[in-house]
This record gives structure tokens, C-alpha cells and sequence, in this order.
């Protein structure tokens, strides 16, 4: 504490934290985190990423998305209210997704950090890649399926295929993209596909590609994730200011597909 009673913490303060929630040697979680809610945190980011690893050691995988959902078509409202006569500049100049340069959007700092860590690797996805450290860094983020961005295949079903986990830092359901790989699975009337449009390299140069995947919607994440904790008695832990729930990712997906299927229209 510093002389204002206000809290600041340390790698160990957030290992011990961290020990607390559950996490341990050999685990493979997927990281959502607000940086935020945390708190104070020397080092920040970078912080919260070495301590992470510390815990899981080279045995484990920590993963994080590292989308870039604005190198979608314009009129999809990624850009906010621009002015229509921009939307075919946008199409033609926006830059083609690299793995290697392109900055993630809206992700956190967290994700960020673990885009850019040496060694990291990144899916290929143009607008729903995922960024990954650790053992198992090459098979969640390798053949990223363009038309299949949270399905079979996807960085989320290696992580299912692993018995990984979804460690929520800060968030809440709203931020747990596991919840889409449940989308994916699930059977309910409404399910549909759209065309989606990105730039990425073809063949060495840049080209405006146009793809069908699944749409996605998570108006019922909070509401579905609420449940599932309230049923399986998901205890909520506290790291700095933030509530810090650690959940094994296969049961949460099994429990969502089911629970799809009674509510969704």
C-alpha cells in the first residue's frame, strides 16, 4: 500500500493472486483481461503476462485474442459513422492483415502484449486471429480456417481439444469468446451465415477478400454466463480491484451448447 492506502502490486503480489485463482504448472488458458479494474500493477502488462507464465511454466500455453475486426467491409459498421463515399477507399487502401505487424483492436493490453512477446505465435485469420505463448503456441494458432473463425479447427477448438481454461480478469462473460466456439456447435433456429470481406495477401499481394462464416452473437453472454456460475458455483476471486474468475473451458462450452439450444430462437 502507499501512503494514500491505495493498492500496488507486484509480479509476486500477482503470482500469489494468480496461485490463489487456480492457475498452475501445465495449464492452457485462454486470457481475457482489463488492465483497469486491476489496479496499479508495476509493470503493467508486461507484469501480468510474466507472471502468468511463470505459473504455467513450459509446459503450458497462454492464449489471447488478437482481433482486428476493423479490417472488415465499412458498411458493417466497424468504422462508426463514416461517410458512405469513404467506404470504397477503405475497401481499396486499408491495410492487408500481416500476423506480423498488424496491431490487434479493442483487445487490451494484455492481449497485446502477448501478440508482441518474442517467440509469440498468431493465427492467420484477417479479422478474428488469436496470439499464443507457450507449448502448445504453434497447433492452437496454425491453418486458422477463414471461413470458420470460432469453429472446428479454430484457435478456440484446439483450446477445447486441450481441456484448457478461460481466465476472466476484470471482465466478464461479455468478453469470453470461448462462448462462440458453443455458438458454433449449438443447433438453433436463427443460425445463419454472412459474407464477410477483409484485405490480406493473396499470393504475395493485397486483394479485398470476400468469405462465409457464422454470424456471431453475444446479447445473451452475461445472462447465459450468470447461470453457468450460479449452477456449477464458480467462485470469484480478487486480484487488485478486479474480480478474477479462472474456468475449465470444455464443461463452460458443453454446459453454453445445450443452454443455446433451449433459448435461442
Amino acid at each position: 500500500m502507499n501512503e494514500e492506502g491505495k493498492a500496488i502490486l507486484t509480479i509476486e503480489d500477482l503470482r500469489r493472486a494468480f496461485v490463489s485463482c487456480g492457475v498452475s504448472r501445465g495449464q492452457h488458458i485462454i486470457v481475457h483481461a482489463s488492465m483497469s479494474r486491476i489496479g496499479f500493477v508495476a509493470g503493467g502488462a508486461e507484469a501480468i503476462v510474466r507472471a502468468l507464465l511463470d505459473l504455467i511454466g513450459d509446459e503450458g500455453t497462454l492464449l489471447a485474442p488478437a482481433q482486428t475486426w476493423k479490417n472488415l467491409d465499412p458498411s458493417t459498421g466497424v468504422h462508426g459513422e463514416i461517410p458512405h463515399s469513404w467506404w470504397p477507399i477503405i475497401r481499396e487502401h486499408w491495410p492487408a492483415f500481416d500476423p506480423l505487424v498488424t496491431p490487434s483492436v479493442g483487445m487490451g493490453a494484455v492481449a497485446e502484449t502477448i501478440r508482441i512477446w518474442p517467440g509469440a505465435k498468431r493465427s492467420g485469420h484477417p479479422a478474428r486471429s488469436f496470439a499464443a505463448i507457450g507449448r502448445y503456441a504453434s497447433y492452437l494458432t496454425e491453418e486458422h480456417d477463414l471461413r470458420n473463425i470460432f469453429g472446428a479447427g479454430s484457435p478456440l477448438d484446439r483450446l477445447y481439444q486441450l481441456d484448457g481454461y478461460v481466465l476472466l480478469i476484470g471482465v466478464g462473460h461479455e468478453k469470453n469468446t470461448s462462448l462462440h466456439l458453443a455458438e458454433t456447435k449449438a443447433s438453433f433456429p436463427g443460425k445463419h451465415d454472412v459474407e464477410e470481406h477483409s484485405a490480406m495477401f493473396v499470393d504475395g499481394k493485397r486483394a479485398w477478400v470476400s468469405y462465409h462464416t457464422q454470424a456471431v452473437d453475444d446479447h445473451d453472454f452475461i445472462r447465459l454466463g450468470t447461470e453457468y456460475e450460479q449452477e456449477h458455483a464458480v467462485p470469484i476471486h480478487a486480484v487488485g480491484g478486479a474480480e478474477v474468475r479462472l474456468i475449465r473451458q470444455r464443461p463452460l462450452v458443453d454446459w453454453t451448447v445445450a443452454w443455446m439450444e433451449r433459448h435461442r430462437t
